[in-house]
């Protein structure tokens, strides 16, 4: 199972590389084409919903690497005990936004397909396309946190906290705030 949550998070993280690369790839090709008198329609259309799936797509790997940022002020000064109550509960209710943010933004795209909505630039795209990157982002990023919450629920220390000790140690702290 931990290979596959793995894979999974992996997948994610590729996904938003790619949506990266093909943002990079549109901008290269409106300013070719800009350069040769011609246009590259909905380029920047594109280019946003690219920009929404790399956000949205990156954030289990970003979670479970402990690159997002975390305020630990009150958590590092709490006991062990009190310290794995304290993550349960804070993963508790990350899990139920994120479960919300989830459903909600899948029944909008549902919705965007069932009445066939498209964008309102110059190339009419199916919104249902780019809105799928929104709950598949969000609900990868709420399976990584029901995944950190087994993790401390069965007394391990989460794999965020792990990750960020470990880069501590190697004398990195460039994802410390």
């Amino acid at each position: 199972m931990r290979r596959f949550l793995d894979a999974l998070y992996a997948l994610g993280a590729g996904i938003a590389a790619l949506s990266l690369f093909a943002i990079f790839c549109v901008m290269m090709a409106q300013v070719a084409l800009r350069e040769m008198q011609l246009q590259f329609p909905a380029a920047d259309d594109i280019s946003a919903y690219l920009c929404v799936a790399t956000t949205f797509f990156a954030l289990a790997a970003t979670f479970k690497r402990g690159e997002l940022i975390r305020v630990g002020m009150l958590l590092d000064r709490l006991g062990p005990a009190a310290r794995r109550a304290a993550e349960l509960l804070v993963l508790a209710l990350a899990a139920a936004l994120m479960a919300y943010v989830t459903f909600w933004t899948a029944q909008d795209m549902l919705f965007s397909w069932e009445i066939e909505e498209v964008a309102q630039g110059t190339v009419p795209i199916p919104l249902w396309i780019p809105k799928m990157a929104v709950p598949g982002g969000a609900g990868l990023l709420l399976i990584a946190i029901l995944d950190e919450f087994v993790i401390v629920l069965r007394g391990a220390k989460p794999s965020y906290v792990v990750a960020a000790e470990e880069r501590a140690a190697a004398g990195d702290f460039s994802a410390e705030v």
